[in-house]
């Protein structure tokens, strides 16, 4: 449902959704954002379970039309 209001949301700038148990199915949904839309400038998912195949389609997204900004930490 998120991925769905990004479509449609151009003002939105930063998206902390740390902690959020994004899983892999939210990740690829996120992914489908910059082919719709630009999305916001940032968007942290830091602390979620992503795994392979959600990091794989960001990767994806993010060649399309997200400006890339990575931020990392130890867990």
């Amino acid at each position: 449902a998120l991925a769905e209001a990004l479509k449609t949301n151009s003002t939105l700038t930063t998206l902390n959704l740390c902690y959020n148990s994004i899983g892999s199915d939210g990740a690829k949904a996120l992914a489908e954002v910059p082919q719709i839309n630009s999305g916001p400038d940032q968007l942290n998912l830091m602390y979620n379970q992503i795994g392979d195949d959600g990091a794989k389609a960001l990767a994806e997204a993010v060649t399309t039309n997200w400006t890339v900004r990575i931020k990392t930490s130890k867990i």
